[in-house]
């Protein structure tokens, strides 16, 4: 079948187009995006605005254009901690609905980390024993640890790069100045907090293997070393502890407006990088992880595997 995958994320609306069917590699017939930054369209009274809801309709209404002129068998539309931490989510949603005919299910956090969980698990496989899987998002940081498809544990924390970056650190694409060291030394301080219980539970569940996933980990992985996206699918990758602070120790003093002009680094997410990478190294250091391996499959292949193991096989 032809699987088209809506992800309503706080920085894109990204639609995948894969070809696939059950017990099958589901493989890319199609990638779009367009960076809307919903996570930084709340409002003070924690409403999506008018003009974040505006341009959700109007970018799930051409996903979907997309999706049908692509012949995709089925729509599966999501959306992650943006649209759920909204305060006028249910009225969003509706709209959405109405004007678009598109169903957006809004997935908890938990959700959020199991179905990356299947995703990493299947990547990697039954060989790489117990898992323990990490993702940062825009809005929130995923952690989930086990030795099934399903963890044991799975948990989601507010410490999503983009969150951070507009909450703590205060800055905007565009800013000519980075943050100042003791916002920075702020913000590590308020991680390590939100912290604390979950070391406990993950330390208690075990892991044999530790694997990151999604954006921003590959992002920090590429500019401490590992191989481009060019190198294909394939090419392993992994980023150290230490080479994560070599990271951090440049980047923290580069303008954000700076940042983008980085290999590997995108434009839409380049503002947001110091504060995933600060989210990144308290975690590894926190769960004494000297090296994490980068996986390239994430959330939307999980849900793109759960699809299809509805599926009846022939």
């Amino acid at each position: 079948m032809r699987l088209g995958v809506l992800d309503v994320g706080s920085n894109t609306v990204h639609l995948l187009v894969v070809d696939a069917h059950h017990g099958a590699h589901p493989w890319p017939a199609h990638s779009e995006k367009v960076v809307l930054r919903l996570a930084e369209q709340i409002g003070p009274d924690g409403a999506l605005t008018d003009a974040g809801a505006d341009g959700l309709v109007k970018a799930v209404g051409m996903a979907k254009a997309a999706a049908t002129g692509l012949e995709a068998d089925d729509l599966i539309a999501f959306a992650t901690s943006a649209v759920r931490d909204a305060t006028n989510a249910a009225e969003v949603l509706a709209r959405v609905r109405d004007e678009t005919g598109v169903r957006l299910a809004v997935l908890s956090g938990a959700d959020e980390a199991r179905l990356t969980f299947l995703a990493v698990r299947r990547w990697f496989g039954w060989s790489a024993g117990r898992l323990l899987v990490l993702d940062i998002g825009g809005g929130s940081l995923e952690i989930a640890a086990g030795i099934d498809e399903d963890p044991d544990a799975a948990v989601s924390l507010p410490l999503g790069a983009g969150r951070l970056t507009r909450e703590r650190l205060r800055v905007d694409p565009g800013s000519a100045t980075p943050p100042s060291a003791e916002a920075v030394d702020k913000l590590r301080e308020y991680v390590e907090g939100r912290l604390d219980k979950v070391v406990d539970q993950m330390t208690e569940v075990g892991w044999g293997r530790a694997v990151a996933t999604s954006k921003t980990f590959r992002t920090l992985a590429r500019l401490a070393g590992a191989a481009p996206s060019g190198a294909g699918l394939w090419a392993r990758r992994s980023l150290t502890r230490a080479g994560l602070r070599q990271v951090i120790g440049f980047i923290r003093h580069i303008p954000p407006a700076q940042l983008m002009e980085l290999e590997g680094v995108s434009s839409g997410r380049a503002h947001q990088l110091l504060a995933g990478a600060v989210v990144a190294e308290a975690v590894m250091r926190r769960l004494d992880l000297d090296s994490l391996d980068i996986c390239p499959w994430a959330l939307r292949e999980g849900v793109i595997l759960r699809r299809l193991d509805q599926l009846e096989p022939i």
